[in-house]
């Protein structure tokens, strides 16, 4: 039962909401601002929460619409396979998933009171975008916008928490945090073309066609490299930020892999490979702050 709730819940892929609350602590650790403990882990939990919550309401109303058992799963794609197998039921699913939203909110309520509205815009953003996400959103194609504004997000609550302001150096690093975790969720989306153009949803690959945005992988790295770089040239990072290049070859070495590969099985080793990238890129981003 345990290994089926944290299938659910994707534990690899919170790893992304870490990383964002991360570069937001640390940049307002580079700051000069210092970092409360019980904050930072309130954050960190409540972040958690409702990425764990997103994850959840995905997987249930993928599986009431019919796409998880119509698209062949992967390790990165096609759900977590927890619902389709039988190994637990749509109302647990869906009621975890609630559970775990009201519990993100109560944590985001209590920065409400204590730090004031900018939160409270945040966290209402967070709320309403998690909840019809699996439904309005992804059939509207703006999911993959919408993973990048929340990695963003999700970077600028962390460090308003702490620093309770909002500077070009927040929004440069929420932008390419947000990137980053775009270009994961972008690539995980051609083994689902089908299952989801059918059942009525709208991807960035269902738009452009699998061939055409098997040619636009390096969008997202470069998005995430340039507001670094642009940072860094302003004057608003520290020039240590630009360790996060060092994952550049990944980037490159993906982005030629899915032009190559965007049909069949081997696409699962362009998915990893970005994963791998979004994750090295965004680490490298937080441990390059910390050392400026």
């Amino acid at each position: 039962m345990l290994s089926s709730w944290l299938r659910v819940i994707r534990v690899r892929f919170l790893l992304a909401s870490v990383i964002a609350v991360s570069a937001g602590l640390a940049l307002s650790w580079w700051h000069g601002h210092g970092i409360d403990a019980l904050t930072a882990a309130l954050t960190m939990a409540g972040v958690a929460a409702l990425h764990a919550s997103v994850d959840m309401l995905n997987d249930y109303w993928d599986y009431k619409r019919g796409i998880d058992t119509r698209t062949k799963r992967t390790p990165m794609s096609g759900g977590t396979g927890v619902l389709p197998e039988g190994l637990l039921s749509p109302r647990q699913v869906y009621r975890a998933g609630i559970i775990s939203l009201v519990l993100g909110t109560a944590a985001g309520a209590y920065f409400v009171i204590t730090t004031g509205p900018v939160i409270a815009a945040i966290l209402g953003f967070a709320v309403v975008s998690i909840y019809f996400y699996s439904t309005r959103i992804v059939d509207s194609g703006l999911s993959e916008v919408l993973v990048g504004v929340k990695g963003a997000m999700i970077v600028l609550g962390a460090y308003y928490i702490q620093a309770p302001e909002i500077t070009p150096a927040a929004l440069l690093v929420g932008a390419a945090v947000g990137a980053l975790s775009s270009a994961v969720l972008f690539v995980a989306s051609f083994p689902d073309h089908d299952a989801d153009k059918e059942r009525g949803r709208k991807t960035l690959v269902i738009i452009l066609g699998k061939k055409r945005a098997s040619r636009i992988l390096w969008v997202f790295p470069a998005v995430a490299y340039s507001s670094v770089i642009a940072g860094v040239i302003i004057q608003v990072l520290p020039v240590y930020s630009l360790a996060m290049l060092l994952a550049a070859p990944l980037a490159a070495i993906s982005a030629r892999g899915l032009a190559k590969e965007y049909d069949g099985d081997r696409i699962i080793r362009v998915m990893r490979g970005t994963l791998r990238f979004s994750r090295t890129a965004g680490a490298l981003l937080v441990l390059g702050i910390l050392l400026g």
